[in-house]
């Protein structure tokens, strides 16, 4: 009996055959074009109906759409006869659906890839672990990259959450084994897959400080630092903030005494408020009010927040800068969220931190005074029962 032949596509970054004439990267004929054929290959295991093709690729849009169904399997036919000129009929006509030749069969990367995920819950030891990294190295890239439409966006994100669940249980190994190259590398991935999860980057950083590279480290959590604020307006988690304390100390052990004394007596005190994080926020505060136990003097807190009718991201870095520029160099300003800050005047009784709100409030509307920001302010006093 003669073997089936088989061809191999790429679907995991991106859509290739290593079959085609020339193998390597295919150029269909229209972005419509390829997207029909990835649809026909995705679901090579079963006959597509006439009715479905028509709904997926042209719905309403077409006056005459059992015409444009059958140009469209004429266009596809000739690209795969260009791409395989020795295969016959890839694509067979059967009574009211189509599907693939029976004498062909079809292997994809992404039902590999997803196979290897689904035999790490049969596995244990080593087995186990050399089956998430050949997993891990499986996924090339997102599921069909570059094709944007929407039968297409809940299976890459089903392929995306596989592969990330999977570097969450190879981390650990890794990390185990002490093997950092391997652990930064998957982490650099996975961050570029979802840069919002956080657990990749406390792995990244914590890679970088155990090969003895907290400098990198650092520049690691600045880069997601500044990213998260970007994508989403949010800070890093308060474990991300502990690993990068961490690193800045270690950063700091790395020069002699002289080295620190002269970085601490060269230093200009900055001209503005000091924006520190919120966990760095908390640390002041509680110093303050060690101080304040014995001294016996007032501080207050402050909640800054903007209106509804605002322009988001604009107004919010407009009242940062008022903020800043606003109070005194020694005072302590963190962000609470993408419209609110919170702000400790050392010193300052509540009718005192009133007036500085008050004036900060004239100070925005004078400097932008086409913004429709409504800021309101709540202040507590700084003490021990708070």
């Amino acid at each position: 009996m003669e073997e089936k032949k088989i061809i191999h596509f790429t679907l995991l970054g991106v859509f290739s055959s290593a079959d085609a004439r020339g193998g390597g990267q295919v150029a269909a004929p229209g972005k419509k074009a390829l997207s029909f054929l990835q649809y026909l290959i995705v679901n090579h295991t079963r006959n597509v109906s006439s009715e479905e093709l028509i709904d997926r690729f042209w719905g309403e849009q077409s006056n005459d759409p059992a015409n444009a169904l059958k140009n469209m399997l004429f266009k596809t036919r000739s690209f795969l006869k260009k791409m395989f000129p020795e295969q016959e009929n890839l694509i067979v006509t059967f009574p009211g659906c189509y599907g693939w030749n029976s004498d062909i069969r079809l292997e994809l990367d992404s039902e590999l890839f997803e196979r290897t995920c689904l035999e790490t819950g049969k596995q244990s030891g080593e087995a186990y672990l050399e089956t998430l990294l050949r997993a891990v190295s499986l996924y090339k890239g997102d599921f069909l990259s570059g094709n944007d439409s929407d039968w297409v966006l809940s299976l890459r994100r089903y392929y995306q959450t596989l592969y990330l669940d999977v570097c969450k249980m190879l981390l650990p190994l890794l990390q185990e084994k002490e093997r950092w190259a391997e652990m930064i590398g998957i982490c650099e991935q996975a961050s570029a897959v979802d840069y919002g999860e956080d657990t990749f980057i406390i792995y990244q950083m914590q890679a970088l400080i155990a090969m003895g590279h907290p400098e990198r480290a650092a520049d690691t959590y600045k880069s997601y630092r500044e990213m998260l604020w970007q994508e989403f307006e949010i800070e890093p988690s308060e474990q991300v903030e502990q690993l990068y304390m961490l690193t800045d100390s270690m950063c700091r052990n790395n020069r002699n005494d002289y080295d620190i004394l002269k970085l601490v007596a060269e230093r200009e005190p900055d001209s503005q408020a000091f924006f520190c994080t919120f966990g760095v926020f908390q640390n002041i505060v509680s110093l303050e009010r060690r101080h304040l136990t014995r001294s016996g003097q007032d501080s207050s807190l402050v909640v800054v927040s903007l209106g509804n009718k605002v322009t988001p991201t604009t107004d919010a870095r407009r009242l940062e800068r008022i903020l800043l520029e606003g109070l005194r160099t020694g005072d302590p300003v963190a962000r609470l969220d993408a419209g609110s800050y919170i702000l400790m005047l050392t010193g300052a009784t509540v009718e005192n931190a009133w007036t500085v709100m008050d004036r900060i409030d004239r100070a925005f509307h004078r400097t932008y005074s086409h913004s429709k920001a409504c800021i309101s302010f709540r202040v507590v006093a700084l003490n021990k029962d708070l």
